[in-house]
Order: structure tokens, then C-alpha cells, then sequence
């Protein structure tokens, strides 16, 4: 008995020794950790450390509903040493550079539709790409019509904090010949079925297809295809036959969702409250965009080897919601499903089967 209180008496020294020992040195402590932290991540190149393949960043898994796991929807996109960004939603530039990300070499934008959740983190993204990469010419931002609109409009409210950056910078980093972006109008043929491909060099092939968001129109999806590596990135939409027709034999289906009863709680509670307006919003949207179970049952027809949401709809702001969320799309759909959060990074090594999953912010 007397060994044990002598035992006890020690630890609890012992403890009381570390905590006075940190009070002392904490600012010490900081200023070490502090300096391995700048070390471990200043100038790092996530793509550097990654094998040649097909590689998703998810730098935005929501929608304008606040989410503090989800930033507004955008998925960064490297394929070989290749690198692009589709859609830009707030928040996301900020998750890509926390990731990593080679934002500096980033090539091209390519928006899935004109909706402001997905293109409002636009501005912050030209800025971000324009001086990490040092541009000699604008940013090309691919989409559908009217895209050319919405960039020459970002372009006009960053005209003057350009000007300032090269300036204080210099035209070395801050070019002013490549400020900004370049709004490019992807045309599909009429019709159903409807898809293009935008870009096929040395195999890597991007397709942008047509999908169903009515009232919005048109609004696309993009499947991407690098050394037999594959993934599709839905975009928003309701389910759509065009859909599974071009992710046939995908590896990864990106696929937007929306809980219609979830959403029918919060409609109840918004019109028990009198927000009217509130829930009216929550009612339209029901309309265009697909539940989970829908996904699952695209991804089923379409072969896909795995199912991960993003655009959750409503918040997930715990994991333990994820599973209520997929009951019924795991009915659906046999192989994996990942409820996306910020930060998740999917690599696809080319000429394998494996699909990898990490932390991005890690």
C-alpha cells in the first residue's frame, strides 16, 4: 500500500512538474513548433509526393448551406503533371493551398454551371493562380454560355487589386499581361445524349456531357480519363440517363445529393417559424437535385467501381449523419461509398486498379 500512494504521489509530481514546465516555456514551445510546421508545409508540392496518375482533391464537398466540414463545391483535378480545377466555390482556393496544391500551374478552369455557389470563390482563385504561377496571360475558364459574362465580371472587380499587387511586387510575379481570367464557351451538340470532348492530348482526355438542372441551362458534367485511370464529377443535377451513359466503367463517380427528408425536417421547421420564404427555398430545391439513393442507382448502372457524395445537401456537420444519409443508397449500390469532406485527396495510379484515399491537409 505504501509503494502505490508513494507511485501516486510521484506521478502526480510528475504532472504538476509538466504542467508548471510548460506554463514556463510555452512561448518556447510555440516558437519550435511554429518552425517545424513552416518547415514541414512553406513551398511543399503535394504533387511531387504523388505517383503518375489521376489524383481528386476535394477542396469543397458543400453547397451555400454552412458547413464547417465543407467549403463551397470545387474538386482540384491532376492528371499526370497536368493540373485543373473544376468549379470554384468559396472557400475552395483557400482548402487547395492548405492542401498543397500546385494552384501556380493550375491550367485551366472548368465550371459545371453558373449557379454563384459554384463560381462565387472565382476572383480569389485568378488572384491565387496569377501570382503563384507567375502568368504571362489570363487564365482560361472553360463552361457553358455566358461563362465569358461571369469572368470578364470578375476580372472588372479584381482590376484594381491587381494594379496594386504589381506594384508592391513587381511585374515579375505579378504580371499585369496575365491578370485575371479568359472565359471560354463550351458548346454541346443539341439533344440528348449531349456531350463533347474538350480535350484529348497525350492521354488525357476531358468530356464534358449535358445534365439535368432545370431551370438552369445548360449545365454539364465532366468526365476525366488519364491512363486507363477514370472519374466523373456530376455537377449538379437531378438523375440523368446521359449521366450514367458517359461514366460507363468509371472508377470514382463524384455525384451531388440531397436527403429529401432531411430537407422536408427543415422545411417543417421553417415554416412552423414563419420563414416562409425559408421554406419555400427548401422546397424548390428538392426539385433539381438528386437524392442519394439516385446516385446510387446511377452509379450501379453506370459500373462505377466507387460512389463518393459531395454537394451534400443538407450540412453534415457530424460523421455521425453520414450513415443515416446513405441508408438507403447503400440498398443501391454495392461497391464503396465515401460521404466527402474537405480535404480528402483520391489517387488513382495509372495502369492500376488501386484507389487510394488521404488526408490533403495532413
Amino acid at each position: 500500500m505504501k509503494w502505490f500512494v508513494r507511485s501516486l504521489v510521484g506521478a502526480i509530481c510528475l504532472v504538476v512538474l509538466a504542467v508548471l514546465g510548460f506554463q514556463l516555456f510555452k512561448t518556447q514551445i510555440a516558437e519550435i513548433a511554429f518552425k517545424k510546421a513552416i518547415e514541414a508545409n512553406v513551398g511543399r508540392d503535394a504533387s511531387t509526393e504523388l505517383p503518375d496518375g489521376l489524383h481528386v482533391f476535394m477542396c469543397g464537398a458543400g453547397t451555400p448551406l454552412p458547413d464547417p466540414l465543407r467549403a463551397g463545391p470545387c474538386l482540384g483535378v491532376i492528371a499526370g503533371d497536368r493540373v485543373f480545377v473544376f468549379d470554384a466555390g468559396s472557400g475552395g482556393t483557400r482548402n487547395l493551398t492548405r492542401m498543397r496544391f500546385p494552384l501556380g500551374r493550375t491550367e485551366r478552369v472548368y465550371l459545371t454551371h453558373l449557379h454563384s455557389d459554384h463560381m462565387d470563390g472565382l476572383g480569389e482563385l485568378l488572384m491565387q493562380v496569377w501570382v503563384n504561377g507567375q502568368r504571362a496571360e489570363p487564365l482560361p475558364v472553360s463552361g457553358p454560355r455566358g461563362v465569358d459574362e461571369v469572368v470578364s465580371g470578375f476580372n472588372a472587380a479584381y482590376r484594381i487589386d491587381g494594379t496594386f499587387r504589381t506594384a508592391h511586387h513587381g511585374a515579375g510575379i505579378a504580371n499585369p499581361a496575365g491578370r485575371g481570367g479568359l472565359g471560354e464557351t463550351i458548346t454541346l451538340p443539341a439533344g440528348p445524349g449531349s456531350r463533347a470532348v474538350v480535350l484529348d492530348e497525350n492521354g488525357l482526355k476531358i468530356t464534358a456531357f449535358s445534365v439535368s438542372h432545370a431551370p438552369v441551362e445548360p449545365a454539364f458534367g465532366y468526365r476525366v480519363d488519364y491512363k486507363g485511370r477514370s472519374v466523373v464529377i456530376s455537377g449538379d443535377t437531378i438523375y440523368d440517363p446521359n449521366l450514367v451513359a458517359v461514366s460507363q466503367g468509371v472508377d470514382v463517380l463524384f455525384h451531388e445529393a440531397l436527403d429529401p427528408e432531411m430537407v422536408g425536417a427543415m422545411h417543417d421547421a421553417a415554416a412552423a417559424k414563419g420563414a416562409d420564404h425559408l421554406a419555400k427555398i427548401l422546397d424548390d430545391i428538392l426539385t433539381y437535385h438528386a437524392p442519394p439513393v439516385d446516385a446510387a442507382r446511377a452509379a450501379t448502372e453506370a459500373g462505377a467501381r466507387q460512389l463518393v457524395f459531395y454537394h451534400t445537401i443538407p450540412p453534415l456537420p457530424s460523421h455521425l449523419l453520414n450513415d443515416y444519409y446513405v441508408r438507403d443508397a447503400k440498398k443501391a449500390f454495392d461497391g464503396k461509398i465515401t460521404v466527402s469532406e474537405d480535404g480528402m485527396v483520391f489517387s488513382l495510379p495509372a495502369d492500376s486498379n488501386a484507389i487510394n484515399r488521404h488526408d490533403g491537409f495532413k
